[in-house]
C-alpha cells in the first residue's frame, strides 16, 4: 500500500533513521511513500530523501502555518523542483484557521496571506501539470474548507486537488466530493472517539479516497502516543476497511490506483 502523505524530513526522524523507516514500512505493506515539505527549508531536504530512496517520493510547497516566515515569491524556491521526476505533486499547502495569528500579524492578514499562497499554489500546479495537496483545519466551522473549496473552484477543471487528513463530518465529505476533490484519511480513524470521521469514511466511494499516516503525527491505534511512521498506516487501512465491510485487500488495490491517478510517480 502507499502512504500517501508523510513527513520524513521532519526533525523528529533523524536522518540516519530513514533507512530503518522504510525497512519497517516495506515489512509492513508499505511499498511506497509521499513525503510533503512544509517550508522553504524543508523542500531541498524531502526531494533529497526521494532522490535516495526509490520507495519515496516528495510533494513541494509552502504549509499555510509557514506563510508569515516565506519570501513573497515563494514561487521561486518552488518552481525548480517541479520538472524532477521524484516530485509528485505540490504542497503541503492550504488553509489554517485554527492556530492564531503569529505576532505582528493581524488574523484578518494572515489568511488573507493564505489564500494568496493558495491561490498561486494552485497556479504552480496548473503551470506544471501536477496536482495539489491541501491541508484546513478551523478552531470552529467549517471556514478554512469554505475558503479552499472557493478558491479551488477555480481551478478544479486543470488541477486535482486532495484534501489530506479529514476528519469528517460526512456533510463536509459530500461536498469536497461534489468539488471534484478527493479526501485522504489518517490514522484519527481508529481513535475512540472516531465515530464522525468513520461515518465519512464509509461514504465516500473506494476510488474517490487515500490512506496517509501525516507522520510523525497522529499516531493510530495500537501505537497511539509514540511517534507516527509510514508503516503505521497499515492500522488505519485495516480500520476503514472494516467500516467499509470490504476486504483489505480490495481498500489496498483501489487507493493505491487513486494514488497512481494523482501523484506523478515516474520510474
Amino acid at each position: 500500500m502507499t502512504d500517501s502523505h508523510c513527513h520524513l524530513a521532519s526533525h523528529k526522524f533523524p536522518a540516519s533513521e530513514i533507512p530503518e523507516l522504510i525497512a519497517r514500512a516495506k515489512e509492513a505493506g508499505v511499498y511506497r511513500m509521499v513525503t510533503l515539505a512544509t517550508d522553504e527549508e524543508d523542500i531541498p531536504r524531502n526531494v533529497a530523501i526521494a532522490e535516495t530512496y526509490p520507495e519515496v517520493f516528495a510533494c513541494v510547497g509552502i504549509h499555510p502555518c509557514d506563510v508569515h516566515l516565506t519570501r513573497d515569491d515563494f514561487e521561486e524556491v518552488v518552481r525548480p523542483h517541479l520538472c524532477n521526476p521524484r516530485v509528485a505533486a505540490i504542497g503541503e499547502t492550504g488553509l489554517d484557521y485554527y492556530h492564531p495569528a503569529p505576532e505582528g500579524w493581524t488574523e484578518e492578514d494572515y489568511h488573507a496571506r493564505q489564500r494568496d499562497f493558495l491561490r498561486r499554489h494552485f497556479e504552480l500546479a496548473k503551470e506544471s501539470g501536477l496536482n495539489l495537496v491541501i491541508h484546513t483545519r478551523d478552531r470552529s466551522g467549517t471556514a478554512s474548507f469554505d475558503d479552499a473549496l472557493a478558491i479551488y473552484g477555480d481551478y478544479s477543471s486543470s488541477v486535482q486537488a486532495v484534501f489530506h487528513c479529514f476528519p469528517g463530518p460526512t456533510e463536509l465529505a459530500e461536498r469536497v466530493l461534489a468539488a471534484g476533490a478527493l479526501l485522504s484519511f489518517t490514522g484519527v480513524a481508529t481513535f475512540k472517539n472516531a465515530q464522525i470521521c468513520l461515518d465519512a469514511a464509509r461514504a465516500v466511494p473506494l476510488d474517490r479516497m487515500m490512506v496517509e499516516t501525516d507522520s510523525p503525527y497522529l499516531a493510530p491505534v495500537p501505537n497511539r502516543g509514540q511517534r507516527c511512521e509510514p508503516a503505521f498506516v497499515a492500522h488505519t487501512a485495516q480500520r476503514i476497511a472494516e467500516a467499509k465491510a470490504i476486504p483489505l485487500a480490495e481498500l489496498v488495490e483501489t487507493t493505491d490506483k487513486v494514488c497512481e491517478s494523482v501523484f506523478r510517480f515516474e520510474k
